[in-house]
């Protein structure tokens, strides 16, 4: 086991390399720059023309490509993810004002995701070909077919039109501060994400449950008398739950990446927005460093899941 995760970790190294130097020329592969974007805005003529050379200069975006990587991945190895051309902030600190609002909106997302999920995935396969599977498989597919943005978006009309509660989407609630707005500000993204992730996980979990309570040893559990609920709980669930670990390690590491749309539609001042403001901004230094502790956590997650693999069934050897 040792071995693997140390070769587990050289290969993640290998994937943040390979995905920083995607996003670098990813991002310098566009149309414009932030000097461009901020000053032609402000000023026209000649003197629009000399300012956007001498903020390129300023901020190094007059260097050859090559150069820029080289600076780029030297500051990377250094831990140093650069610093807003706007703020003049570093990337550390702007993530960090905005990690606990993801956070929030986050597992809260997840808690309705897995809620859902399971017990549903469990009810379908044990009500086998009946009106409940139907009715629950038909709305596993309606939650994996309807974008998460339409989901928020009939939320929201029906939040308003029976005038349910008020959406916040100027302030920024927390829930330490003020839980009662906080949820009110989060509750419909987390639906409209919940039902999106959990889709997917209660039609896998579905299918694994039945494959599994046609095996040997789930008769042979049935044959010793005991309960149908422990032997759907304690025997096929755990076994049922080990390739829907992969799902569930992977939703929780797309969270971010995920709430690009609900953050931004919602007003919400999490990473998901930040990352949309920046790229459209031009802002490269905070939007590759985001993106980059977005892929350490994605990697990282993949490894915890495997290890995880190996606790729950220990036929699995790691070598």
């Amino acid at each position: 086991m040792t071995n693997y995760i140390i070769r587990r970790l050289l290969l993640n190294v290998l994937v943040l390399w390979f995905v920083a130097t995607m996003v670098f020329l990813g991002t310098h592969a566009l149309p414009s720059d932030f000097a461009q974007k901020r000053i032609a805005s402000t000023m026209t003529g000649a003197s629009q023309v000399e300012a956007i050379e001498f903020a390129r200069h300023e901020l190094g975006l007059d260097k050859p490509l090559w150069r820029q990587y080289i600076d780029f991945m030297g500051e990377l190895a250094r831990g140093d993810l650069g610093h807003s051309y706007e703020s003049k902030l570093s990337t550390w600190t702007e993530v960090g004002r905005r990690v606990t609002t993801t956070l929030e909106l986050g597992i809260m997302t997840l808690f309705i995701s897995f809620s859902i999920s399971i017990p549903i995935g469990v009810i379908s396969a044990v009500k086998q070909n009946t009106w409940i599977d139907y009715l629950l498989r038909g709305v596993a597919i309606l939650g994996v077919a309807m974008p998460v943005f339409v989901v928020a978006i009939f939320l929201s009309l029906a939040v308003i039109k029976f005038d349910l509660f008020q959406i916040d989407v100027l302030g920024r609630p927390h829930f330490w501060t003020d839980p009662l707005r906080a949820l009110q500000l989060y509750i419909i993204p987390a639906i409209a994400g919940g039902i999106a992730g959990g889709a997917g996980i209660m039609r896998l979990l579905r299918s694994q449950m039945l494959e599994v309570m046609r095996q040997d040893y789930i008769r042979t559990a049935r044959a010793k008398g005991l309960r149908d609920d422990t032997v759907w709980i304690r025997h096929a669930l755990k076994n049922a739950m080990l390739p829907v670990i992969t799902i569930m390690g992977l939703t929780i590491s797309g969270l971010v990446g995920g709430q690009i749309i609900l953050e931004t539609m919602f007003n919400i001042d999490g990473m998901g927005r930040f990352l949309f403001a920046r790229l459209n901004l031009r802002d490269f230094p905070p939007f590759q460093g985001t993106v980059i502790i977005i892929c350490f956590v994605l990697v990282t997650m993949n490894l915890l899941v495997d290890i995880l693999y190996a606790w729950l069934d220990p036929r699995i050897r790691y070598t």
